[in-house]
């Protein structure tokens, strides 16, 4: 179970993204938006390095591994349609993702914990694994535990949710459906150009 654990803000400038969400990292880039290290001038990225770049950015907005994301990759490439659409839509499905969206959690971070520490259901069935995916007519839920609701309550209560077509939230019962699969055009990752993406990892 691996995961990027080391400094947030570091990644956020190095890529000049806010994929990371947290408070710390978002703090970062907006005081240093230049790349940690010396401070010189540094050439223009290659076609190489922009490629790199944007993969790292959906690796690390996703939560992913480099092999987890290579398997996602395969995945979509055996399917019919446009690979990176393919792609970001396999993102936006993991149950991390829309633990986020949803609005039970703040950062996809903070979701990521909450379900492998079982705090969520997915369709009353108690889970732990955050790569799984969702689709129309699942639901999503808290486990029934008083410290459990308490502390997403409170989350819930204190931060702004931004409304999204393809998952409705109930905030009083701390609910969520999903009503439809995502578009690529719902994917948050940071701009990046896909195509650039798949032709890296085509290689």
């Amino acid at each position: 179970m691996g995961r990027y654990s080391g400094p947030k803000g570091r990644v956020n400038r190095r890529l000049g993204a806010m994929v990371f969400e947290n408070a710390g990292a978002a703090r970062a880039l907006e005081k240093r938006p230049s790349p940690p290290g010396m401070a010189e001038r540094r050439r223009k990225l290659s076609t190489y390095g922009m490629a790199l770049a944007d993969k790292q950015k959906i690796k690390y907005h996703y939560g992913m591994r480099e092999a987890q994301l290579r398997r996602y990759f395969a995945k979509a490439r055996a399917q019919k349609g446009n690979t990176g659409d393919i792609l970001l839509v396999m993102c936006e499905r993991r149950l991390d993702n829309v633990v986020r969206r949803a609005g039970f959690t703040v950062t996809r971070l903070q979701a990521r914990q909450g379900i492998v520490h079982r705090h969520f259901q997915l369709n009353g069935k108690t889970v732990n694994k955050p790569s799984i995916f969702v689709g129309p007519g699942d639901v999503i839920t808290l486990r029934n535990r008083p410290n459990v609701k308490k502390l997403y309550r409170e989350i819930v209560d204190s931060s702004s949710r931004q409304s999204i077509d393809w998952v409705s939230f109930d905030s009083k019962d701390l609910e969520a459906r999903v009503q439809a699969l995502p578009t690529p055009r719902d994917a948050t990752v940071p701009p990046i150009e896909i195509g650039r993406v798949i032709a890296f990892m085509s290689r």
